[in-house]
């Protein structure tokens, strides 16, 4: 099992930094980056393809060669006196090592019977024959490269195969029937062939038959190992590994500087959120990166503005808390004096009164601490609440339909929709329960301050990025400079001869943070008429439309 505390330490960033000398995020970079180059350089190196063109064209070149000698050894046929028929000459021999000598190749002539007449690697005499036989290169160490390279030809060859070939056998005393491509060469055919040698060489051979006016005199049979070839593919891959190693240490350090530009950010970010989280210091800032112009950059703006946001919220509920410590003291106290005053007083009048006023703190303090619970939870419930369409035509005329029919002594409310398109209304997107309670504040607030028999005013209007929705009615007005005042959390300012601690003072204050939720905006002014004389009060909430929204 594994404690708390190893995972306090595996989540501390200096912990992992010493523990990792290599970063994961370097390491993913490497391995992503190496094994791409890898891959290429191997598929670069399975040179089979190129091998094979260059098989082909030394049998090619052994053709060429092959049917250049045998037009020379037929130009001097010596005439059989026995079968009065044409034969090779007795120069063959030196006609043919004199032939292969700046060719390299291995020439044998055998006659038409399969007589093996002349080899360039053996000299003809009166006391026998003497074959030349190369000696192999003497033993040296083997490279790096070439081990390597073995390695890889092995891995390959299980992987893909290797293509297999007949292996040559060469008797002491040669006949034109060891060699099946001797015998067609006889046939009067051109025969390649491939053949496997020791330690992975080929030899490749190509028989061609020897004429006279269309006589076979004989076959000649040319054959060279692959030992250029098997030089030529090994340098072009030794050049590979050279470009691979030159590659890979430019990848390596690439690799390294990229991880560098990544990993060290992000460690740095991590490490200052580890910061805040543990030191509860608001000096701790996010190092500032957005000179990148990337997504680091953007996590460092985004991590700051988060934190911002973090301790604006902090000092926000701290003002909350001590502002509702600071309302319920208020009824607390004038509740706690009531309580006391009651327990000293005989008279039953007076008693009633104090149990009156005691009823109606408990009442106010019901009341308060209903709207403090209601706005404690707003925050939560608007980041989790699903939003959806809103028609805010329909809802305000369902609310005034409403208020107008139930209650008959209260200022009748008339609605103006000046979109002037019923196909097109004003449609937001939001919460319906919180828009709804915002209207209803609205129009409860400008009940209270209008007089009876009077009308309040709902305007609807849209340019087309947001719907303007007006709230006039014909009270007393704002007070000047209380326009911004009248957002604040428990301010209250009630109209004259209302029942004190009736309202919270919450009520404005919650609908800005409802509008502002919703990406709008909500502000109060005084209505004044041409002339200029006051005649109520003005509440303007501003929403951005549902097409814009879905725009962005």
């Amino acid at each position: 099992m594994i404690s708390r505390a190893d995972k306090k330490k595996r989540r501390n960033p200096k912990v992992m930094a010493k523990s990792l000398l290599i970063s994961p995020i370097t390491r993913r970079i490497l391995a992503v980056n190496v094994l791409a180059l890898v891959f290429l350089v191997a598929g670069n190196l399975y040179l089979d393809k190129y091998k094979n063109n260059l098989i082909n064209a030394e049998l090619l070149a052994l053709a060429t060669q092959a049917e250049m000698f045998a037009i020379a050894l037929s130009e001097a046929p010596a005439v059989n006196l026995k079968s009065g028929q044409y034969s090779v000459s007795n120069i063959s021999n030196q006609m043919v090592r004199r032939l292969v000598k700046p060719t390299g190749t291995r020439a044998r002539l055998f006659s038409s019977s399969g007589k093996l007449l002349a080899d360039s690697r053996r000299f003809m005499g009166i006391a026998g024959s003497i074959t030349i036989q190369e000696l192999p290169s003497p033993k040296r160490t083997t490279s790096l490269a070439e081990l390597s390279l073995e390695i890889f030809d092995n891995v390959a060859s299980e992987l893909f195969g290797r293509p297999s070939f007949p292996s040559y056998n060469e008797r002491a005393t040669q006949y034109g029937q060891d060699y099946p491509e001797v015998i067609a060469a006889l046939n009067g055919q051109f025969v390649n062939v491939i053949r496997s040698l020791k330690r992975d060489q080929l030899l490749l051979g190509i028989a061609v038959p020897v004429k006279r006016y269309k006589q076979v005199l004989g076959a000649l049979l040319l054959t060279k190992d692959s030992s250029s070839i098997d030089l030529a593919v090994f340098e072009t891959r030794l050049d590979i590994l050279k470009i691979f190693a030159v590659a890979l240490a430019i990848t390596i350090l690439l690799s390294i500087y990229l991880a560098s530009t990544i990993a060290q950010p992000l460690r740095q970010l991590a490490a200052a959120a580890e910061k805040v989280r543990r030191d509860h210091k608001r000096h701790h800032n996010i190092p500032d990166m957005t000179q990148r112009n990337d997504e680091i950059g953007e996590l460092a703006a985004t991590l700051k503005d988060m934190t911002e946001a973090l301790w604006l919220r902090m000092d926000a509920i701290e003002r909350f808390a001590a502002d509702v410590a600071h309302e319920i003291k208020n009824p607390l106290t004038s509740l706690r004096s009531a309580v006391e005053t009651t327990a000293r007083l005989k008279d039953p009048k007076q008693q009633r009164k104090l149990m009156i006023i005691i009823e109606e703190d408990v009442s106010r303090l019901d009341r308060l601490i209903s709207d403090i619970s209601d706005a404690s939870r707003l925050d939560a419930e608007l980041s989790r609440a699903k939003s959806s369409s809103l028609d805010l035509s329909k809802m305000l005329s369902t609310m005034a339909d409403i208020h107008n029919s139930t209650l008959k002594d209260t200022p009748k409310i008339r609605i103006y929709d000046k979109t002037l398109d019923e196909a097109h209304p004003i449609q937001v997107t939001g919460i319906e329960a919180r828009i709804a309670q915002v209207f209803s504040n609205l129009i409860s607030n400008a009940v209270s301050f209008s007089p009876k028999k009077t009308e309040i005013t709902i305007t609807l209007e849209t340019d087309n990025v947001f719907g303007s929705i007006t709230f006039d009615d014909q009270g007393t007005g704002i007070p000047v400079g209380k326009e911004e005042t009248i957002f604040q959390r428990f301010y209250t300012q009630r109209p004259g001869g209302e029942k004190f601690g009736t309202h919270s003072g919450l009520g404005l204050s919650i609908s800005k943070q409802i509008i502002e939720a919703h990406g709008g905006t909500i502000y109060a002014a005084n209505h004044t008429d041409s002339g200029g004389k006051l005649i109520g009060a003005r509440f303007t909430v501003m929403l951005p439309l549902k097409k814009v929204l879905d725009k962005n």
